[in-house]
């Protein structure tokens, strides 16, 4: 296989598009305004397919990055075009071989690739706020106590966000990593509650609002991820309808020195 730099976005959501449920991330980064900030390296057989795909998204601190198809085509990538020092991973775990191979794992957790279709879609119905650009501090302020590790202010302006106000506070919130209208694709995240609001629904009425929304949008690729060990989240967001797809592994990777 040769390995090369992919330019192409046709080409790269072509290839993106035979695997929707685990490429939809990548999918919301082929927008504008995400795609200036995206690297894209790809593994080609002789006949010139592409048969792997890798993006390292520099949107975030450290680098986050995404692999995808031949396992084989993915180690080369790693091997001999991508030499970011730090990453942010996640990775299925047929390509775990290939990623230790160059990187060394540090904190990392067994995760579940979630997946909502929307005839499945069962709502919950509750009062909430549509959370404007106005409101960026007020999420900040609440992911603050924990929560929305992967937030930016941008994503309020450019996705869809829900929450729960008490006596003039934002308490509970939930919205989007990702949404690519263009791309009908969207990732659910950014899910949070006060600790001292827990236990009165809040996470399954914001997430809920955050899917009727996107549903209403004509969004047909609708995910999310949580941790295998996060029972709880995992039970409300089944009740909404989600269904686990596939488990993988989210985490710190560093480069080897030897590499």
């Amino acid at each position: 296989m040769r390995v090369c730099p992919l330019n192409d976005l046709a080409a790269i959501e072509a290839y993106l598009d035979t695997h929707r449920l685990w490429s939809a991330y990548a999918l919301g980064d082929l927008d504008p305004g995400y795609r200036e900030k995206c690297e894209w390296f790809g593994a080609q057989d002789e006949g010139g397919s592409l048969r792997a795909l890798a993006l390292v998204y520099h949107g975030l601190e450290p680098p986050a990055l995404l692999t995808m198809g031949d396992a084989h085509g993915i180690a080369l990538i790693l091997g001999a075009a991508l030499r970011a020092p730090r990453l942010y991973v996640g990775v299925l775990d047929e390509h775990l071989p290939a990623l230790r191979a160059h990187y060394r794992l540090g904190d990392h957790e067994p995760m579940w690739r979630m997946a909502l279709r929307p005839d499945d879609f069962r709502p919950r119905r509750g009062a909430v706020t549509h959370l404007t650009p106005q409101y960026t501090r007020d999420l900040k302020e609440l992911y603050a106590l924990g929560g929305g590790d992967a937030f930016t202010p941008g994503q309020v302006f450019d996705g869809a966000f829900f929450g729960i106000e008490e006596r003039g506070r934002l308490v509970a919130a939930a919205g989007t990593h990702v949404l690519s209208e263009t791309r009908a694709a969207a990732a659910v995240g950014n899910v949070f509650t006060h600790p001292d609001y827990r236990g009165r629904g809040y996470a399954e009425i914001t997430t809920s609002a955050v899917c009727a929304d996107l549903i209403q949008r004509g969004i047909r690729t609708l995910v999310l991820n949580v941790a295998q060990s996060n029972a709880v989240a995992i039970h409300v967001y089944e009740k909404l309808g989600f269904k686990k797809i596939m488990p993988f592994v989210e985490g710190t990777a560093i480069r080897k020195r030897s590499n």
